[in-house]
């Protein structure tokens, strides 16, 4: 069985080509963190909403026409990565382009689960031809299996749309933290990134190159995959000797980048939009830091939130966080 669906994109074949097969606008619509090795035989990587991440290898490559990938899922043992058959087929139309996505090798019931998926992405593209911008994932807001790890992915995925806001103009600007302006920000959070990673037995190398999203986005898939590959239930060698457990030291990533990225919002003027569910676990993670989070400076005594403050505001007050702007 197979899934087939066209849609109609206001936009160059060539532009719809590269929002298909460049990681930072496959990012905009379909996946919390991309790799792709654009050429045949080449991998791909996609964390796709949270706790799902498609793989494979691509097949074929015609640019600004075709792409062909052999696809599947890491975690999914019916549909491994490479055995089943995506093919994108973009033609010219009237006023822009033609996107068909064809899925073949699939089973009645993966059809079924891959129709529902592809239907919403595609409509996820459409969004961001026309207006460079979905919006929040629907499939990213809240994972089915809530822990540190797909928590960060959840935050990621919140926190993306922020930081394409942020331009080269914007560096100097305030934020909520007293001591760093929106460049110091950055700087700080790209550091924490590859310390967070290191805590996990991974070498995390900051992306140096592209847009603010691009930095952290990919500076933060690599500190995930770090995480990913550390068993939660066991412990890690802790600063004193002794042992912690992993899920507590892993806790401290999507708390981190929660955080920063409501900084990033306040400095922007926008609001982050993270779900409450996902918010009340990092609340949670929160309190396991406090108060040795206090006593190294990661969060100050906690103020009070104003009223009407979203979750994450709240969690931003519990940190020591006063916005700066009306909620």
């Amino acid at each position: 069985m197979s899934f087939n669906q066209s849609v109609l994109l206001p936009v160059s074949p060539d532009e719809a080509f590269a929002l298909v097969t460049e990681p930072e606008r496959i990012r905009r619509w379909l996946a919390v963190s991309a790799y792709i090795d654009l050429r045949a035989g080449g991998d791909f990587r996609w964390t796709v909403a949270t706790g799902n991440h498609a793989a494979g290898t691509v097949r074929e490559v015609e640019p600004g026409r075709r792409l062909v990938l052999a696809f599947g899922w890491d975690e999914d043992e019916a549909l491994p990565p490479g055995s089943s058959t995506v093919t994108i087929v973009i033609e010219p139309a009237p006023d822009g382009s033609q996107v068909t996505l064809t899925h073949k090798g699939l089973n009645e019931e993966q059809t079924k689960q891959h129709t529902e998926g592809w239907e919403h992405y595609l409509e996820r593209l459409q969004k961001v031809a026309t207006a460079g911008e979905a919006g929040p994932d629907e499939f990213a807001r809240v994972p089915q299996d809530l822990n540190p790890v797909t928590a960060t992915e959840s935050v990621l995925s919140a926190v993306q749309p922020v930081l394409r806001l942020l331009g080269p103009e914007d560096r100097p600007k305030p934020t909520p933290c007293e001591d760093f302006d929106a460049n110091d920000l950055f700087h700080h959070l790209m550091g924490s990134l590859v310390q967070l990673g290191a805590l996990a037995g991974g070498t995390v190398v900051p992306t140096e190159r592209g847009t603010v999203e691009d930095q952290i986005s990919l500076t933060a898939g690599q500190a995930i995959d770090a995480w990913r590959a550390v068993d939660l239930d066991g412990t890690l060698p802790g600063p004193d000797g002794g042992e912690i457990p992993a899920a507590d030291l892993a806790g401290l990533l999507p708390v981190e980048l929660a955080l920063h990225g409501w900084d990033f919002a306040q400095t922007c003027g926008v609001e982050l939009d993270i779900s409450n569910e996902v918010v009340a676990y990092l609340r949670t993670l929160a309190q396991g830091i406090d108060p040795v989070g206090r006593e190294n400076g990661s969060f100050k005594a906690a103020v009070t939130a104003p009223e009407g403050a979203s979750a994450i505001g709240q969690l931003a007050a519990f940190a020591g966080r006063t916005p700066m702007h009306a909620p």
